[in-house]
C-alpha cells in the first residue's frame, strides 16, 4: 500500500465518488461528440489503386472490405526488413480476435497492413496466436500515403509527415489506424486517420489499468513495462503477469 496516500471513511469516499461521477459523464458526453465530429469529417476518394498480398491472393483495397461497407485499418509496424512486428501494435493486436465478430456483424471489415513481406508476417503471426487478417502493402505505395512508413531520407533528414504535422520520426515504420467507406457503386473514401496516443481509444487493457490504483505506471511511454506476450517472464509458481 502507499504509505503516503489518504486514507478515508467509507462515507468519505461515497462523497469523493459521486464528485468523481460527475466528472466521469461529462468526459463520457465530450466522448459521444467528439465521435460525433469524426463521423462529420469530410471523406476523400481513393482514386489510386493500392495492391496487397493476401493468403488468397492478391486483393486490392476495395477487396479487403470482404462484402461489408465498411474497413478499420491498422498500421502494424513490421517493416520489409524486420524480423518480428513491433511490441506496441502486438499489444494492439491483442485485444482484436474476441471483437472481431461482433465488428463484422455491424458491417465492418477489419484488417493489418505492414510492409513487411506476407511470408514473415504469418511467421510472426502464427508466433503470437492471432486469427485477424494481416496483409502485406510491401509492393505499394499505401503506407507511404497514410504517413506510417518513411524513406531514408525522410527519416536522415528529421522531416516526415507524421500525426498531420512535419516532425523527426526517428524510425523507418510508426502505427496508425485508417477507416474507410466503400459506397454501392464500389467507390471508396477515407473517412478518418488517428496516429500516436491516439491508437489508445482502441486499448481496453489501458482502460482497465487506468482504474486500478497504480495505474499505468508509465513515466514516458508504453515501453517501459510492455513485452510481447510469449517474452513475460515465468515464475517457479507460474505466469508473473498473471500472477498464478
Amino acid at each position: 500500500m502507499d504509505p503516503q496516500h489518504r486514507i478515508g471513511t467509507r462515507e468519505e469516499w461515497l462523497a469523493a465518488s459521486k464528485a468523481l461521477l460527475v466528472e466521469e459523464k461529462a468526459y463520457t458526453r465530450a466522448g459521444d461528440e467528439l465521435a460525433r465530429k469524426r463521423r462529420a469529417l469530410p471523406w476523400v476518394k481513393v482514386d489510386k489503386t493500392y495492391i496487397f498480398d493476401t493468403l488468397q491472393g492478391r486483393k486490392t483495397l476495395a477487396d479487403l472490405f470482404g462484402g461489408r461497407s465498411q474497413l478499420i485499418v491498422y498500421h502494424f509496424m513490421f517493416g520489409p526488413d524486420w524480423e518480428e512486428g513491433c511490441f506496441g501494435c502486438s499489444f494492439v493486436s491483442d485485444h482484436m480476435d474476441g471483437i472481431l465478430t461482433h465488428l463484422e456483424h455491424h458491417d465492418v471489415s477489419y484488417v493489418a497492413v505492414s510492409r513487411g513481406p506476407l511470408a514473415k508476417i504469418e511467421a510472426f503471426k502464427k508466433r503470437m496466436g492471432w486469427k485477424f487478417p494481416w496483409v502485406s502493402s510491401n509492393e505499394s505505395d499505401f503506407n507511404f500515403d497514410y504517413h506510417v512508413s518513411f524513406t531514408p531520407e525522410e527519416v536522415a533528414s528529421k522531416k516526415a509527415f507524421y500525426n498531420f504535422t512535419e516532425q523527426d520520426v526517428g524510425i523507418d515504420e510508426l502505427p496508425g489506424h485508417s477507416v474507410f467507406y466503400k459506397d454501392e457503386a464500389g467507390d471508396v473514401y477515407h473517412t478518418y486517420s488517428t496516429y500516436g496516443r491516439g491508437g489508445e481509444q482502441f486499448l481496453s487493457a489501458y482502460a482497465h489499468l487506468d482504474v486500478t490504483p497504480k495505474g499505468r505506471e508509465e513515466k514516458k511511454n508504453m515501453g517501459e513495462w510492455l513485452k510481447h506476450h510469449d517474452r513475460y517472464e515465468e515464475t517457479a509458481s507460474g505466469c508473473a503477469a498473471c500472477g498464478s
